[in-house]
């Protein structure tokens, strides 16, 4: 039951209905529970950078490295992650519960440095990526002399 105030009629300036308009969406916009055995996938990064190039650590955990898909286009990259669960629980023949969860996940950023592609690396291990992209050389402009 919502709490009774007193208002003064004698200062009906002062009354605003909408005043308390926020407790009238509260818990409306909570996102809805997961189901078991699910988690609510996020790839988080670290990014450092020295002169020559950029380190990307991705926290992905639960993947194998064969559902990581990394996409460099010059200075933009895409890093996404697809997974795949089923679970089936069986009593002789008779199957008491069967689960079966596919999710995707994708995070993608820009650099300030185009990434030299042919020498970018990446490796995989205990849930993170770690990504190793060096800077494509800048060749400077060349004037040329017109003959």
């Amino acid at each position: 039951m919502a709490n009774l105030m007193r208002r003064d009629p004698e200062n009906l300036a002062r009354f605003d209905p909408f005043s308390n308009i926020d407790d009238l969406f509260k818990g409306f916009f909570v996102s809805p529970a997961l189901v078991e055995g699910q988690s609510q996938m996020r790839i988080k990064i670290d990014l450092k950078e020295d002169d020559k190039a950029y380190t990307v650590h991705a926290d992905i955990p639960g993947m194998k490295k064969e559902d990581i898909q990394v996409n460099i286009d010059g200075n933009q990259v895409s890093i996404s992650a697809e997974s795949k669960m089923e679970k089936e629980e069986k009593e002789g023949e008779k199957v008491l519960r069967s689960e079966r969860y596919y999710g995707k996940v994708a995070r993608s950023f820009t650099l300030a440095h185009d990434v030299d592609e042919a020498k970018a690396q990446a490796k995989y291990s205990d849930g993170v990526l770690e990504l190793t992209l060096p800077k494509k050389q800048v060749t400077p402009t060349r004037k040329l002399e017109i003959k």
